[in-house]
Order: structure tokens, then C-alpha cells, then sequence
């Protein structure tokens, strides 16, 4: 840009979307009104909302999840499009990533309801097959082939971060930083030609405070991580990150594992199933992906050691 960074109005817009906020920091020449532009963003996430929600009964995820097994189910063109997203990256995680978890999640208090022991149970006994193997999209038609309540909380929000991004490009701003709650992705430069600084958190319970900072171009980062939103059962701390092959949460897990990739739909997907599949095995399937990976992992007296693979590994480590 011919201007300097001093000679463009900085915008800081966010509001309310699934139980949090939305982000996003721009710049522009003076005199821009950006109402319209805050009311676009905002009509963005409310529209992943009530498309995806399993918070709210009505929205089409709630309904396609009450609809009869083998009956077509026609859904939004957004909904098969991530319905789709999320059954691919199951297949390619070898099913740690299952977008087919809505019992167990609900049944352990991870979503409207509190945690019931029976659920629980009934969730851990129940046979399981990953919704690649129960779910056909055809076009925007969705039919159920077994037994499965749908839950898109791990890649959901991730889609409406580049929601965000999309409803930008569209007002004309074609570099900006967008996020919702520490999911980010990033359109272009900066006025002064810099990449857009994100932290990425330390895995602290207690405070927010950043482990490093990623420097980040037309690129989207993910952490998923089991220091936010957890249950304690019998004095155990329990993560929200759902293990497919239990239907419980998973037991032995990173302290927190950061993805970065094109989307931030991919990026949340590829995070959780990576914190599924721990530091070893994860670390070799983000390499075999070509993913930009850090896991956080905890050691004794508290300490955190960071290991990973791809760009991101490699700019923390220089």
C-alpha cells in the first residue's frame, strides 16, 4: 500500500455468537461507516448459529438430528458443506475426528444439560461407527444410514471464523483479522506490510496469558486444548475433547495442540483430532497431512514442553 500504517483508520467490530464473541480488526481509509459492516458480521455468525447449533432446538443440525433414519433430509448449502468437511477429515484422521459424538457429548454435560450418569453409560456401551460410514450428503440432500445424533462443536466455530472472513471480503476489506474466542484467521497484511500478530495461549487454567505469538498471512490458526471447558468425575479432570472409540472423554491428552491451515474450519477440525491422538501418533499424521502442528504437554512440577511439526513448529523454534 502507498500509504503509511498512521494514515488508515483502525476498526476494532465484535459482538455475542455461541456463548462467546466474535472478532475483527481492519483497517481503512477515514470516513469509513462501518455499521453496515458490523451488521454483516454479525448476520454471519447468527446464520452459522442457527444452522448449527445444538444449543438451539429449532436450528437445522437439531432437526436433520431428529429426523427418521433413511429418510432425505434437505439442509442449507453451508450445513452440507461442512457436514461433508467433517466426515473428510474423519476419514483422513482414521475417525479421531467424529462429527457423530452428539450423545456422548450431551450425555457428559458438554452441552444444554448437565452431565446424567445414565447417558453416560448408555453413550460408552453404545456400538459405535463413525458418521463417514452413517452419513450421505448428496448435493443438500442428508440421509442417516444408522443411528447417530450429529454434533459440529469442534469445526462449527471454526466455520464461523472464515464466515467472518468471507462477509469481509464481501463489504470490499480484503486484509483484516477475524476470530472467534482465540480461533483466528487472518486476510492479507497489514497497512505497514506486517503479518497479523496472534498469540497462542499458554494452557493455564487460571489466567490468559500467551505461550508465543504467530505471525500469520491468508492463513487460519485453531487451538483446541483441555484447560477451558472440562468436567471433574471423581476428582479427575475431564476435557471436553470427545474420544470416538469410548464415547468419553479422552483420558490421556495434550495440555493443548494448535493447528494452522488454510481454513479455520480445517484448522478446528484437525486440532481436535490431533488432541485425540496424542503427541506420537498425532505428530505423525500431521506430517503425513502436511499440517502445521504444536502440541503443548504437560511434565512434572508443571512444566509445559512444546513439540510439532510443519512451519509453525519451525518459526518457534528459530
Amino acid at each position: 500500500m502507498s500509504k503509511t500504517s498512521t494514515e488508515w483508520a483502525r476498526h476494532a467490530l465484535n459482538g455475542p455468537t455461541m456463548g462467546t464473541r466474535w472478532s475483527a480488526v481492519f483497517f481503512s481509509a477515514p470516513g469509513l461507516d462501518v455499521a453496515p459492516i458490523q451488521a454483516a458480521l454479525q448476520s454471519a455468525v447468527d446464520e452459522v448459529d442457527a444452522k448449527m447449533s445444538t444449543w438451539q432446538t429449532d436450528s437445522h443440525l437439531m432437526r436433520l438430528n431428529r429426523a427418521p433414519v433413511n429418510t432425505l433430509v434437505e439442509v442449507p448449502a453451508h450445513l452440507a458443506h461442512l457436514l461433508s468437511l467433517g466426515m473428510a477429515i474423519g476419514r483422513a484422521s482414521g475417525g479421531a475426528f467424529d462429527i457423530g459424538m452428539g450423545d456422548a457429548v450431551q450425555a457428559w454435560g458438554f452441552g444444554p444439560q448437565e452431565a446424567d450418569v445414565d447417558r453416560i453409560r448408555s453413550a460408552m456401551a453404545a456400538p459405535r461407527r463413525p458418521a463417514y460410514e452413517l452419513l450421505q450428503v448428496t448435493g443438500q440432500l442428508v440421509r442417516k444410514q444408522g443411528d447417530i445424533m450429529l454434533d459440529l462443536n469442534g469445526i462449527a466455530k471454526g466455520y464461523g471464523v472464515d464466515r467472518l472472513a468471507d462477509t469481509l471480503r464481501t463489504c470490499g476489506i480484503d486484509a483484516g483479522l477475524v476470530g472467534i474466542d482465540g480461533e483466528m484467521r487472518a486476510l492479507g497484511l497489514r497497512p505497514d506490510g506486517t503479518a497479523w500478530a496472534v498469540a497462542i495461549e499458554a494452557p493455564d487454567t487460571e489466567r490468559r496469558a500467551p505461550h508465543s505469538v504467530l505471525a500469520l498471512q491468508d492463513a487460519a490458526v485453531a487451538t483446541s486444548g483441555d484447560y477451558r471447558h472440562w468436567v471433574t468425575v471423581q476428582g479427575r479432570h475431564l476435557s471436553h475433547t470427545m474420544d470416538p472409540q469410548r464415547g468419553a472423554p479422552v483420558l490421556s491428552s495434550p495440555a493443548s495442540v494448535t493447528v494452522v491451515a488454510p481454513t479455520c474450519a480445517e484448522a478446528d477440525a484437525w486440532a481436535t483430532a490431533l488432541m485425540v491422538l496424542g503427541p506420537e501418533a498425532g505428530t505423525a499424521l500431521a506430517t503425513r497431512q502436511g499440517l502445521s502442528a504444536l502440541f503443548l504437554l504437560r511434565e512434572a512440577q508443571g512444566n509445559i514442553r512444546a513439540q510439532g511439526c510443519g512451519h509453525l513448529w519451525g518459526d518457534l523454534t528459530r
